[in-house]
């Protein structure tokens, strides 16, 4: 079973207890060289889509409507959901965002949907 599931910005300093540190969103961060961020993968295809991460803009207000619209297509993406969910019973997995508010976004989701189905595993 896995020791955790963390989300983190990709503007924090990594830490030796990260585990694993994958990026979870669809574009590179602005300003963080690939070396700076430390990366064990990008998992692109996880993100939010184009259109849905333009909708919401990180407005609060849209917030359960963003999760009910997310959850939808990451329901339609279960490979890349499969390897992170097997990457999350090994040991620790970080998933790392770059946005600014760190109560709503995507990484938040998709910890969730991850923890959902670890706990379906097992």
């Amino acid at each position: 079973m896995s020791e955790s599931i963390q989300i983190k910005r990709i503007y924090d300093e990594p830490s030796s207890d990260d585990g694993l540190r994958v990026l979870v969103d669809g574009i590179w961060p602005r300003g963080i060289s690939k070396e700076d961020a430390r990366l064990d993968d990008w998992c692109k295809t996880v993100a939010p889509s184009s259109e849905l991460r333009k909708w919401f803009d990180h407005d609060p207000e849209r917030w359960d409507e963003f999760v009910r619209r997310y959850r939808k297509e990451l329901r339609e993406s279960s490979e890349p959901l499969q390897q992170l969910t097997e990457m999350a019973q090994d040991e620790t997995l970080t998933l790392l965002f770059g946005a600014r508010d760190r109560r709503y976004n995507q990484a938040r989701v998709l910890k969730e949907v991850l923890e959902q189905r670890l706990e379906d595993t097992s």
